[in-house]
């Protein structure tokens, strides 16, 4: 049985936070910190369950502001590759144990970090690109898979995305939509494979107003704070969270 102790509540009010910030106003690409740090404190699938519904939660209050701005053949691309990435990750959840789980996560943290520093230092460039509906299938099969186990579907996406040129408005609301979609696919086999619990859905409820408060954050913010001040102090909690979380599963 988990206890909502002070560590949950110490290590999970600003990850949510943080996550809704993200989802809600720079594209989702770091969202996925709420999950990964609050599988340190509670076992990797709880924390999935935990994140689904408040993401949920966030897709639904961030959809209205950013209605019709999205890149249609570019969100739809993105979520039919989605469907056979969920299905892949649903079939590899139900065959290992938690620690490889925590190892994924953390790796896809470390991951992440590394191609931001790379890009930002001008090591890695995303070329813009024509849209090429495979390579919208190929981000969203990747991005489904990693959305199932870390809820880590941006990074992938942001790639494609990034490589159509979309204006920062666009890409946005080209993500919201995309994950809006993803995150749906995702419940059933959530419940399915026994995910979600009357603890996580607990979890889900105690941690409701701080998801609604990073989504109003997020909206607002969109248009004033610099993606660096927010995208900098993200990356520090993903790098220590994700060490850690390598750490713990070794």
């Amino acid at each position: 049985m988990i206890v909502f102790d002070w560590q949950f509540f110490a290590l999970g009010v600003p990850a949510i936070i943080f996550g809704g910030i993200s989802k809600g106003g720079f594209g989702s690409g770091a969202a996925f910190v709420a999950g990964a740090i609050l599988a340190l404190v509670v076992p990797p699938g709880m924390a999935l369950g935990i994140v689904l519904p408040l993401f949920m939660l966030v897709d639904a209050v961030t959809l209205k502001p950013y209605w019709g701005k999205w890149h249609w053949p570019s969100a739809k691309g993105i979520m039919q590759g989605a469907v056979p990435g969920c299905i892949i990750a649903a079939w590899l959840y139900a065959v290992v144990d938690g620690d490889l789980f925590r190892l994924l996560i953390g790796l896809i943290c470390l991951l992440f970090v590394a191609f931001q520093f790379s890009r930002s230092m001008g090591w890695l460039q995303v070329r813009i690109m024509p849209f090429s509906r495979p390579f919208a299938w190929v981000a969203g099969l990747v991005g489904g898979f990693t959305s199932f186990v870390s809820h880590a579907g941006g990074p992938p996406t942001a790639v494609f995305l990034l490589s159509q040129g979309l204006s920062k408005t666009a890409f946005q609301a080209t993500t919201v939509v995309s994950f809006w979609a993803i995150n749906w696919m995702k419940a059933i086999p959530y419940a399915y494979l026994g995910i979600f619990s009357w603890e996580s859905l607990t979890g889900s409820l105690l941690l409701a107003p701080f998801a609604l408060l990073g989504a109003w954050i997020g909206v607002r913010a969109h248009h004033l704070v610099p993606e660096r001040l927010f995208f900098g102090l993200t990356y520090v909690l993903l790098l220590a969270t994700g060490l850690r979380l390598i750490w713990i599963a070794i």
